[in-house]
């Protein structure tokens, strides 16, 4: 369920992303309708989600000095090139997200991961919080 619900999230603030960031565009895999536009979503924070749970982790593993020497704001870089990454593999499907250039990409992933926290934090009493083993 937790899972579902952090879908959802991702979805609603790539959603609002793209409303914010004027270089970060979703393309609906079918033009016109609603359903679309929102299974495109949900598909975007399915990638996003992959993306960021295998190469983020990989990438953030790795570059962990780096994180050190410049005080963490090398996420910045990190998610900036993860959202590129979503936009690449999307754009091999034919449809989902563009992100015009680096910049935009990270402005986006700034704007993506705030949202994101803020939708968490309001839904944090729905969600509960996770078991302490």
């Amino acid at each position: 369920m937790r899972l579902v619900i952090r879908l959802l999230i991702n979805a609603l603030a790539l959603w609002l992303t793209t409303l914010i960031v004027a270089g970060v565009h979703v393309t609906p895999y079918s033009p016109g309708g609603t359903l679309e536009t929102v299974l495109t979503y949900l598909l975007l924070a399915v990638i996003f989600g992959v993306v960021n749970g295998v190469i983020g982790n990989l990438i953030r593993v790795v570059a962990f000095p780096l994180y050190i020497l410049t005080l963490g704001l090398i996420a910045l870089v990190v998610n900036g090139l993860l959202l590129l990454i979503v936009s690449w593999i999307s754009g091999l499907i034919g449809f989902g997200l563009t992100v015009d250039d680096f910049g935009w990409g990270v402005l986006g992933a700034l704007v993506l991961g705030v949202i994101s926290w803020l939708i968490g934090i309001l839904l944090r009493p729905i969600i509960g919080k996770p078991k302490s083993r």
